[in-house]
This record gives C-alpha cells, structure tokens and sequence, in this order.
C-alpha cells in the first residue's frame, strides 16, 4: 500500500482505533510487565513512539514516568490524541519515520514502534530502521508479530496487501543486516516474545 493511500486509511480510521483506546492500553500494560525482566522500559528518561496512533502507548508510557514524544504522519489520529485529557503532557508531532524526522541525532533515550513494521516494504523498513538508530541513544524496540499467528491474522493481513509474510519470517535477520550510509544500524538485537503471537526485537543503536 502507497504512503498517500494509507495516511488515508489511517486518517479514515481514526475513530474506529479510538474505540480501542482502552483496551490497547491495558495490552501495553502487560506487555510492558512481561518485558520487564530483559528491558524495563521506566529505565529511561525519553522515549519517541513512532506510529503512535491515537496514543494509547504513549500513555502507559507516560504513566510509567518518561517524557513522550508521539510521532504519526495521520493527523486524525494525532487529534484524537491531542484531544484525549490524560494525555496532557505527551508531545505529540505530525512526522513520518520514512522521511528525516524533525530530531537532532540521539534526541532519546529510546523509541518504540508497535505493529508498525509488518506493513511496511523491506525498502521502507530499512529507513526506519536506520532512523529510528539514529535518533535513539540506547534502544530501538520494535513491537511487531512472531511468527505464531492465527489464521484470522493470515487473512486480515492478506486483504491489506502489506508485506507481513516476509516481515515475519526475515524480521531478525533483516534488523541485523540493516545498514545505513555504510554503517550497521545496530550493534546488537535481542528478540524476546511478550505475547503469544508477539515479540519485542530489542535493537541497540550503532553509535557513530
């Protein structure tokens, strides 16, 4: 799906993803528990979440005491966000992860992107990959699918033509393989399952 054709979609969507505000927080919530023990996310000061949607992530994570900036080039979305009272305080930046976001280098601590990277193309998910490395001082989590999925996945992420199939079964290798300008994107990548069908790939920033 072309970029204009999915800021569309996401824009068109936006007040159904409302809708699931609260349930998605209370999944981010376990996730985040789950996750505690290999990398507990509080640890940090800052944190960018890239694809941030209507913000549901951005709030556990602000609720767990970080500075947040949220980051998503639908901008109904962002106003669903903007407009949601307990999320007064979270910066959040009409930007897209696949041009040169508005940030100096290492502006973060960290930056997450959850269930952003299955539907993008291999080329794309390079350029995140790269600046989200760029801007991110000591981790890049990338919150996407394993490779145990459930047959209604398989054919949701069908219908949306997105590049799911491969994602899941070169997501690892594609992350270690990253290069940019010349230079490894990351250092090292852990790969830990914080749900059933899911898992953080925990990427270190190569730092220059």
């Amino acid at each position: 799906m072309g970029k204009k054709n999915s800021n569309f979609l996401f824009n068109t969507i936006a007040p159904v993803y409302a809708l699931f505000y609260k349930s998605q927080k209370r999944s981010f919530h376990r996730v985040l528990e789950r996750a505690k023990k290999d990398l507990d996310i509080s640890s940090f000061d800052t944190i960018l979440d890239v694809g941030c949607g209507t913000g549901a992530l951005c709030s556990v994570l602000f609720e767990k005491g970080l500075a947040v900036t949220g980051i998503d080039p639908a901008e109904k979305m962002l106003k669903i966000a903007r407009n949601n009272p307990e999320n007064k305080g979270i910066d959040f930046i009409r930007a897209d992860v696949l041009e040169a976001l508005p940030f100096a280098d290492q502006s973060f601590e960290a930056s997450v992107a959850s269930y952003v990277a299955h539907g993008l193309r291999t080329d794309e998910r390079k350029r995140m990959y790269a600046e989200m490395s760029r801007i991110s001082k000591k981790a890049v989590i990338i919150h996407d699918y394993n490779a145990k999925r459930s047959p209604m996945t398989s054919l949701i992420e069908w219908l949306e033509r997105g590049d799911y199939f491969r994602f899941i079964r070169v997501a690892e290798k594609e992350m270690r393989q990253c290069v940019s300008d010349m230079e490894e994107c990351f250092s090292e990548v852990r790969v830990i399952d914080v749900d059933r069908k899911a898992a953080w790939y925990i990427c270190t920033p190569k730092q220059t």
